[in-house]
């Protein structure tokens, strides 16, 4: 099991080059401005600043692709369902089902942001590795118990993953057929949950007494791991700039 969510870091984009505290903040803030957009008249904006925050990443469109096709199946059902449900104004019908202005409305919102969301979530960790990222959470202020957690859990998640994908595996070979819904797969599957709950917990025990051993919780925390220059504080400006307009056009707007 592969999450990938660091496999383009390498590629010399503006992005990638970018001091990563510089990085989060500036991109924090502009998730959190599309997030506050409300009117419609704002999309083709927001759309076009993911689209340029996108393109000067030089990350390949397939990347992204790959990475949005879990969560558009949640948005495929607020798509489908929503115009029928929210509202009071019909503007057609089909059938028995009233199409309503409301929730199309909503759902060109909502599909809107949470694909610029989603898109630039995926440039801010697409562009430096899993660990800088945290070394850049903890040099902002996150307490280092929580960058760990996350550290730790990134790792194993990916562990636990392949783990699951070998005994899936192994059980095909014995002949299990995890589709055939009876009393035995069932007890089948509730026996390969509880062994991989388990090993899990096993693991984290070894991992906790691996590091209390190393001296986990007793080193000095790095200072000036990273170093910003004046572009970075520019690209900053520039970006909270944006952040800003978007902010007051949908304030006075």
């Amino acid at each position: 099991m592969n999450f990938g969510i660091d496999e383009y870091i390498h590629l010399g984009s503006p992005f990638h080059r970018w001091d990563p505290r510089f990085k989060l903040i500036g991109l924090m803030a502009l998730i959190f401005a599309f997030s506050f957009v409300q009117d419609l008249r704002m999309l083709p904006a927001m759309v076009l600043v993911t689209a340029l925050v996108y393109g000067i990443s030089r990350l390949p469109v397939s990347f992204m692709l790959t990475r949005l096709r879990y969560q558009s199946f949640f948005l495929l059902a607020v798509v489908v369902l929503l115009p029928f449900l929210s509202g009071q104004t019909v503007v057609a019908s089909i059938g028995p089902l009233d199409l309503r202005q409301e929730g199309l409305v909503a759902v060109l919102l909502i599909a809107t942001r949470f694909l610029c969301i989603l898109t630039v979530g995926l440039v801010m960790f697409g562009t430096a590795s899993f660990l800088t990222t945290l070394k850049a959470m903890r040099a902002l202020g996150l307490p280092a118990i929580l960058t760990d957690m996350a550290l730790l859990a990134f790792r194993y998640l990916d562990e636990i993953g392949g783990y699951l994908h070998r005994m899936e595996t192994a059980m095909r070979l014995r002949g299990f057929r995890g589709r055939r819904l009876s009393p035995h797969g069932l007890g089948v599957l509730a026996w390969l949950g509880g062994s991989i709950l388990v090993r899990s917990y096993e693991r984290s025990e070894w991992v906790y007494k691996a590091m209390i051993t190393r001296g986990y919780g007793h080193a000095k925390p790095a200072r000036g791991e990273f170093q910003a220059c004046t572009a970075d504080v520019v690209a900053l400006g520039l970006t909270l700039l944006i952040v800003a307009g978007f902010v007051a056009g949908e304030v006075l707007i």
